[in-house]
């Protein structure tokens, strides 16, 4: 497969999940290098895991010119995933194994002027959404099972991520390629090479004592794997 790499660029979106919630604001200034802030929404339903909602997120668009990257691990995302755009989000992401009507969800984040992402945990095949992807900016990925952070990273998705680079680029290559769990500075060169461009990254980042030193480690690593 030959990946024209001109056409990519990496993006670092650091996972406030690994950040202190108490200090959400600072945390969010803590890393200006970011490209975007990656917000995991996890509702008990569709995840194990209680996170965050709406109230957070409008009070960090007020708080960060940082772009909100949302992924919407919920059970409902077609009624919930526009709100998300409309609080201020710059990204919204949903579950291709949650969403009932994902086309209809997804033209409709775009209509509100976020970019609109597809996330498949690590068992979802990625071919039978092949179709779906002129509806989407982002194909999210997941390196670990949805639900909590500091897991350790999933080599089995690793042919996966190649795979959706392949289709990608059979439907002009426009579509981001996100991957999300476990990345840090020995994973994030093999994500690269596979064909990713967007890293989320959250103990990584925020379990560092310098988190903007660690953002440029991370994103030297990645240019490294596809120069």
């Amino acid at each position: 497969m030959s990946i024209d790499w001109a056409i990519m660029a990496v993006q670092i979106s650091p996972s406030i999940l690994a950040a202190d919630f108490a200090r959400l604001a600072d945390e969010a200034a803590a890393v200006p290098n970011a490209d975007w802030l990656h917000v995991d929404v996890m509702d008990y339903h569709f995840v194990p895991n209680l996170t965050l909602g709406l109230p957070v997120v409008e009070a960090l668009r007020k708080a960060t010119d940082t772009p909100l990257d949302c992924h919407l691990m919920i059970a409902d995302p077609d009624r919930w995933a526009p709100q998300y755009a409309e609080a201020g989000a710059g990204s919204v992401t949903i579950h291709a194994e949650a969403a009932k009507a994902p086309i209809r969800t997804l033209r409709e984040i775009r209509s509100l002027g976020a970019r609109a992402g597809l996330a498949l945990s690590p068992a979802t095949p990625v071919e039978p959404y092949e179709d779906l992807l002129g509806e989407v900016d982002m194909l999210l990925l997941m390196t670990v099972e949805p639900g909590f952070g500091g897991q350790k990273f999933l080599d089995v998705v690793l042919p996966k991520i190649r795979r959706a680079r392949e289709l990608i680029g059979r439907h002009g290559g426009r579509v981001w390629l996100q991957v999300d769990g476990g990345v840090d500075a020995g994973t994030i060169e093999r994500c690269a090479s596979a064909g990713a461009d967007v890293f989320v990254a959250g103990s990584a980042v925020y379990g560092a004592s310098d988190p903007v030193a660690a953002i440029d480690e991370l994103r030297a690593a990645a240019v490294r794997a596809t120069s």
